[in-house]
């Protein structure tokens, strides 16, 4: 019997098999070149994952102990391998515990394709067991969504799915699916979805405005880049790494951006934002052009709109048009995929050192060194810190790993001392700001690079609301190392509590249970550092192991991350103690 690759790979008119639509959305998966998802079975689910039974050998399907890591999983995969991440649920709860992770890939522009059950159509709207309106709930959450109510319409659906969420700004995308659609017979054949009327994922880029753009660039004195997510979403980061080297632009990114550039590269200033470097965050309302590539104005990047780059010249890349002029008004506004538009601005570049200008950056680096990560990195205190922690990971595992964090002041503290060589090596929860992310998107994250370090630094207060995804570490035997941080605190909450609450530390103390026994009892290799003598050899020890790892390291309970600007002030008015 032919098979349906063969009928597909035909130059004939396509052929048509009938079969079931759980079987029919095996098929699309397989023709979207799907071979791993996440998920958790239930009653509205069952055919699809009857079905999945007999496809083991093409498809592996990873059995998370909650519907949430299967999102998060999912989220990890795709960031790091650039594919579309997958994730399948039952309706009711399965479905309700998706929209989490929804949201995160929504804000965070992550492509992934969410399959859930549903009950029969004759059902529906009646409050039948585990009825929900995923649909009317996953709106606000997702890129698109869609309810298949009839078998026929599954190839159809599904190729748009993946076409949507993909294309132009990546987005995550819901199908939810009846049981009799599961059930009922079709005539089935598959086309790749490639194109959708009415929406222009990658709108074409105007030589008017690369030209304008050009122009003030090249008129600049004290030119400054903020680059995004959109640089690796759109694979250019060979192509902003030319710009800044002709036209010698200090260049900074946002946390979701961080790993375009190397962290070592000459004009690379580090990071802007509330806990961002020194530098970037004062410079950023000195500089005469400001350069915004693939970001999209956050308030944890700009503070204060009110005050934020006003002497500037404004130029933004960006391949949304709802971003262009939603925070930040541009003067210039370049639409486009981020690689194609930064390589027509290139040719129209000078060449240009900006030698005293790069050098205010060094300056203010310079006083951040001395007054704050000398202390991070390599303190005199008795206690061990973050920072000194992100160090020895790096060292151990030379700028190599793919750092996954969680949520916290472990996460900022991750994101201001990790060291990248590569692209697509930093996975966070950035617009949401997820407590419980890091786990589970480690998990994915080893699953999309099985050739890469992957290291998960998390918080002993998000670790605690995914922790159960140790088992899926254990019955896979997934060789991620996991690093918890542990102050006893909800430590961000803390911080803020410290300096902004008078000390009134209100439900941040955490009576934590024992990590490691936890772990051990999940049969991962297990130990807990609290001594500044034996940390270096202990991450030593992690990174050389071929297997899970799990490390609890006890830091500094009241320790702060700075430099910070406090919520809704001046990047101007950075803090840096």
């Amino acid at each position: 019997m032919e098979t349906i690759k063969e009928k597909q790979s035909s130059s004939k008119p396509k052929s048509t098999i009938k079969i079931s639509g759980a079987e029919a959305i095996i098929h699309c998966l397989l023709a979207e070149g799907v071979d791993l998802l996440y998920g958790y079975p239930g009653g509205a689910i069952m055919p699809v994952y009857d079905e999945l039974y007999k496809f083991q050998d093409k498809l592996t399907h990873i059995l998370t102990r909650h519907e949430q890591g299967a999102t998060h999983a999912a989220q990890g995969y795709a960031r790091v391998s650039g594919r579309v991440g997958v994730a399948m649920a039952t309706s009711g709860p399965g479905a309700t515990n998706l929209v989490t992770g929804l949201a995160d890939a929504q804000i965070d522009s992550t492509p992934m394709v969410c399959i859930t059950g549903q009950v029969p159509r004759h059902l529906l709207g009646s409050d039948a067991f585990q009825e929900t309106d995923i649909i009317g709930i996953s709106t606000p959450v997702t890129k698109w969504n869609y309810q298949i109510t009839k078998a026929s319409e599954i190839p159809e659906i599904l190729a748009k799915a993946f076409f949507i969420a993909k294309s132009g700004r990546p987005g995550p995308v819901l199908v939810d699916i009846t049981k009799n659609a599961q059930f009922d017979e079709f005539e089935f054949s598959y086309e790749k979805c490639k194109g959708v009327r009415s929406y222009n994922p990658a709108p074409k880029p105007n030589m008017g405005a690369i030209d304008a753009a050009a122009a003030l660039i090249n008129k600049a004195k004290k030119p400054f880049i903020v680059w995004g997510q959109g640089v690796i979403l759109g694979e250019a980061e060979e192509e902003l790494k030319a710009v800044i080297e002709k036209a010698g632009i200090p260049a900074a990114w946002t946390i979701m951006g961080e790993s375009a550039i190397p962290t070592n590269h000459p004009l690379n200033v580090g990071m802007v934002g509330m806990h961002g470097n020194y530098g970037p965050n004062i410079l950023t309302n000195e500089c005469d052009v400001l350069i915004a590539v693939g970001m999209r104005f956050d308030d944890r990047v700009t503070g204060s709109l009110d005050t934020y780059a006003k002497q500037a010249k404004v130029v933004h890349f960006e391949i949304d048009p709802a971003e262009i002029n939603k925070n930040v008004p541009a003067d210039v506004a370049v639409l486009g995929n981020s690689k194609e538009t930064l390589a027509l601005l290139l040719p129209k570049l000078e060449k240009s050192s900006h030698e005293d200008w790069n050098n205010e950056f060094k300056k203010k680096r310079d006083i951040e060194f001395e007054q704050v990560i000398k202390n991070d990195i390599h303190p005199t205190k008795e206690g061990l810190t973050m920072g000194e922690v992100i160090e020895q990971i790096n060292i151990a595992s030379k700028n190599k790993a793919v750092i996954v964090s969680d949520v916290g002041q472990h996460q900022m503290i991750a994101c201001r001392y990790a060291k990248f060589a590569q692209s697509k090596s930093n996975i966070t929860s950035g617009g949401l700001g997820t407590m419980g992310f890091g786990l589970p998107a480690a998990i994915g994250a080893k699953q999309g690079a099985m050739d890469r370090e992957v290291v998960a630094i998390i918080g002993d207060g998000g670790y605690q609301m995914t922790i159960q995804e140790l088992g899926v570490i254990f019955q896979h035997q997934i060789p991620v190392k996991i690093v918890v941080l542990n102050n006893d605190h909800l430590g961000m909450v803390r911080q803020w509590q410290e300096l902004f609450f008078d000390k009134r530390y209100a439900s941040t103390v955490m009576v934590n249970p024992d990590f490691v026994k936890i772990a051990e009892g999940y049969h991962i290799e297990a130990k807990r550092v609290s001594k500044r003598e034996d940390l270096k050899a202990t991450i030593e020890t992690m990174i050389a192991s071929d297997k899970p790892y799990f490390l609890e390291v006890k830091v500094e309970k009241e320790d702060n991350v700075f430099p910070m600007i406090p919520s809704g002030a001046s990047v101007s008015d950075i803090r840096l103690k």
